[in-house]
């Protein structure tokens, strides 16, 4: 994983394809997220991992990445709406595969914001106390070691908001943005998610 670079004077946030701050929902129909700007972003969010610098992370990013090749769209313009038509044709690849990037996505949102909201918590910190409120309670014994490893090897802090941008004021404000954008969609799948009509 080489660490990702970013134009001078901005962040890595300004070379991501999407961010979640542009992802459209529509508030008039159910709150319904656009497919491909979603995964788009989802896709975009996984070089924070490479930002971390341990191979210990391919893992992580490599089940994220995983996810959203499983969610793509087929004829659905809204994850609610493929969701949904998945699971009248009795299938649920794509429905399971969105819960699980929900997951991974709700993790590493929890991870950064308390890390954001905390500066002198240590990433490792932020990503274990994220990690027992996500993933770990879904995770089989075989699977959560290896995330235990990844979480021991976050970088300090210090040398993690570095590799964001070389103006930490800015990579923290424009963090703080982007992560209430992506609180806001996780917020909004995880609810459909809980829904019968999501289940399979």
């Amino acid at each position: 994983m080489s660490a990702p670079t970013f134009p001078p004077g901005g962040t890595l946030l300004d070379t991501f394809k999407k961010s979640f701050v542009d992802v459209p929902v529509d508030a008039d129909n159910d709150n319904a997220i656009a497919t491909t700007e979603f995964l788009d972003a989802a896709e975009s969010l996984t070089t924070i991992f490479d930002a971390l610098g341990s191979v210990a992370f391919s893992p992580v990013k490599n089940d994220m990445m995983g996810n959203i090749k499983l969610a793509a769209p087929a004829e659905s313009e809204t994850l609610q709406a493929l969701v949904k038509n998945e699971l009248k044709d009795k299938k649920h690849v794509a429905t399971e595969g969105l819960l699980w990037l929900v997951r991974g996505l709700d993790f590493t949102c929890i991870a950064l914001s308390q890390n954001v909201a905390k500066p002198t918590e240590e990433l490792a910190d932020s990503f274990r106390n994220a990690y027992g409120a996500t993933l770990k309670p879904h995770h089989s014994f075989l699977v959560k070691p290896v995330f235990s490893a990844a979480l021991s090897a976050c970088p300090y802090r210090k040398t993690f908001y570095e590799k964001l941008g070389s103006d930490e004021a800015k990579v923290q404000s424009e963090l703080r943005v982007y992560l209430a954008a992506l609180e806001k969609v996780v917020g909004i799948l995880k609810g459909f998610q809980d829904r019968k009509e999501a289940k399979w």
